[in-house]
């Protein structure tokens, strides 16, 4: 258990950050959102006027910019440079904004260097994003893709937003947004030895058991 990293894969609404939060608050683990991190970098760039269709620009402004984030399951924080950005990282200002950094073949680099850092210093700890299971911590004993059918991540990222989103809107903010960020991560079928938990029928409770059954698994064989 000391040592132990549950790794968290997923599209957009699929309810891996509220899932995975859950899951680390019982197994007593710290908790890493890897896409605050992203986003986190993303308002870094915007915020000093960074071109974001120049990818050099946009790399060296990222190993620039300085970026720590919580892991209390139960206290998000984020600041860059030194300043709380916990709230302005989710403004649909950065949201529209975070594939163009995110696709950036260096950058993606620069994250995962960050994000195996964080994962060492903090086991156990539960850690979520798009390619965790594949690239950050490939090496983990419990590995998830957790997914859902698209109009259910719609309909859930919705709820989420406060239902204040057209259709149009929640369509580019969880279809659109996957289908660029799948061409340099695999977020969408689960690699060998993933294994895929299918929330569309489940509810959060229901998704809370699956994870952990999965979590348990992989400690008996371990």
């Amino acid at each position: 258990m000391e040592n132990l990293v549950v790794a968290i894969d997923g599209p957009s609404g699929s309810g891996k950050s509220s899932v995975s939060k859950e899951v680390a608050r019982r197994l007593g683990a710290a908790f890493l959102d890897t896409g605050a991190m992203y986003r986190a970098l993303t308002f870094a760039c915007l915020e000093g006027g960074t071109d974001l269709e120049d990818e050099a620009a946009v790399t060296g402004a990222v190993k620039a910019a300085s970026v720590e984030i919580g892991t209390d399951p139960d206290h998000e924080q984020v600041l860059v440079n030194g300043a709380d950005v916990t709230a302005t990282i989710r403004e649909p200002f950065v949201s529209e904004a975070v594939s163009a950094v995110a696709g950036v073949l260096d950058v993606r680099a620069e994250l995962v260097r960050r994000q195996q850092q964080i994962i060492s210093e903090n086991a156990p700890i539960v850690a979520e994003g798009r390619d965790i299971t594949t690239v950050v911590a490939p090496e983990a004993p419990a590995r998830i893709l957790l997914t859902a059918r698209e109009e259910v991540r719609m309909a859930r990222r919705g709820l989420q937003l406060g239902g204040t989103q057209s259709q149009d809107d929640l369509q580019r903010q969880v279809v659109a947004r996957d289908a660029k960020d799948s061409k340099v991560t695999s977020f969408t079928s689960a690699a060998d030895g993933v294994v895929t938990v299918d929330s569309s029928d489940l509810d959060f409770e229901q998704t809370v058991q699956a994870v952990l059954a999965v979590v348990e698994a992989a400690g008996k064989r371990a």
